[in-house]
């Protein structure tokens, strides 16, 4: 027998924004839709692949989020399956535990919601498949869930729905911790976990695999986003991603080591977004440039950064046109080591004096303390405007020690001007 199902996971419908309110050119309303719009691609998929069902891996919903109408779209989606025979299977994940919409909305007769007290397990006799699972019963969950599962069918499929960090991951709640070789030693066939918005497989023969969120949500959600079509042919199991987001989140990175000019500038910046531009040519996508490298143009960075953002956008533009938003510029670049030229050659001048001002100040101590305590009081009071904005945070020697190295790179491009009379 052969048939189809899809893994999916970490829907996380109606996430809210964050921070981005006060980007002024940021495609808010895309943003805010992205994830309804991301379902609705699974809907289609799921029709459209003619699957014989669902697997949800957890996370529904975002949280305590009490907007009705996410709920409400939810279920729509889900009656949609049901019109096309499709059946769905899910738990309930940690952003599920708080969600006071999953407790109160009654689902369509095609959707099945594991219990949270205990592992349960559902036979589908027509395809002779075993899907095992158990929901969050509260937000932090940490004793091993997976150890609780039954043992396999005999002569059936074995699927096991789980939420969980497995063995933990970076930037990852450890939630319902188990070990891979604990999964394997269950004999099912097939792990469909959640929880890790990163696609990861991490083991085959049985798969177990993460199939990542469907849609990402910020910078630190990158690249494509989807789900798992899962097709089974007998004993024959096999897997092929499907993207269904409609924003996607790349850092851009822009060496301009090799940049001497405007001209070039703009010339890197378009190779560097239109090789992304051209890979992703089925989704809008919001970029963070970051700009490295050894540059003769640091100092003109340092002294009109607007111009060169201003720039990036113009070059993204260019490229793509509406399709390309820039998130975020930052600046990771520094001053090519030339030496001081010409202000060596008059040790008494104005911009020899402030150069050395500069390095005496690296040295002292004295000067390091004091400049921190007083910029720790400072940030303190702009502590919002930090959380937002793209400012730098000093809060070290070292940050200090950046901060100085800029600022005698900003005075050498003045001085190469003749901004500085003597």
């Amino acid at each position: 027998m052969v048939f189809k199902f899809i893994h999916a996971a970490d829907l996380h419908l109606d996430s809210p924004l964050r921070g981005l309110s006060a980007l002024a050119d940021a495609p808010t309303e895309e943003i805010r839709t992205a994830t309804r719009k991301a379902l609705q691609n699974l809907v289609d998929l799921c029709i459209a692949e003619r699957v014989a069902f669902v697997l949800i891996a957890g996370d529904v919903y975002d949280g305590d989020w009490e907007d009705y109408t996410t709920g409400l779209f939810f279920t729509k989606s889900m009656a949609r399956l049901r019109e096309h025979g499709i059946r769905v299977f899910l738990i309930r994940g940690n952003h599920d535990a708080q969600s006071q919409i999953s407790r109160r909305l009654t689902l369509p007769d095609n959707v099945k919601e594991f219990r949270t007290d205990m592992p349960e397990t559902v036979i589908l006799d027509d395809l002779a498949v075993a899907i095992h699972g158990q929901g969050f019963a509260t937000r932090a969950v940490t004793e091993n869930l997976a150890a609780g599962y039954p043992p396999a069918e005999p002569w059936m499929f074995n699927i096991g729905l789980l939420h969980t960090a497995a063995e933990g991951q970076e930037g990852h709640e450890p939630y319902a911790p188990c070990r891979v070789d604990e999964l394997v030693q269950k004999g099912y066939q097939y792990w469909a976990l959640g929880h890790i918005h990163k696609r990861q497989l991490l083991h085959e023969d049985p798969y177990i695999l993460f199939p990542g969120n469907i849609q990402g949500r910020h910078i630190r959600e990158e690249g494509e986003k989807g789900c798992t079509v899962v097709t089974v042919d007998g004993l024959a199991v096999s897997l092929e991603h499907r993207n269904l987001d409609v924003l996607r989140w790349y850092t851009c990175t822009v060496d301009l080591s090799e940049v001497s000019n405007s001209d070039d500038f703009a010339v890197a910046v378009q190779s560097a977004v239109g090789e992304i531009a051209d890979a992703n040519l089925d989704c809008r996508l919001a970029l963070r440039v970051i700009c490295e490298g050894e540059t003769e143009i640091h100092g003109e960075i340092l002294e009109d950064p607007e111009r060169y953002i201003h720039e990036i956008q113009n070059a993204a533009a260019v490229v793509g046109g509406e399709r390309v938003w820039i998130e975020k510029v930052k600046f990771d670049t520094s001053h090519q080591k030339t030496g001081h030229g010409t202000l060596a050659a008059d040790p008494h001048g104005l911009g020899s004096l402030l150069l050395r001002t500069l390095e005496s100040a690296k040295q002292d101590d004295v000067f390091i303390a004091d400049f921190l305590r007083h910029t720790k009081v400072l940030q303190g009071n702009l502590r919002d405007y930090l959380q937002t904005a793209d400012a730098t945070k000093v809060e070290s020697a070292a940050d200090l020690d950046t901060l100085l190295g800029d600022a005698e790179d900003l005075l050498l491009t003045i001085l190469a001007k003749g901004g500085i009379r003597q």
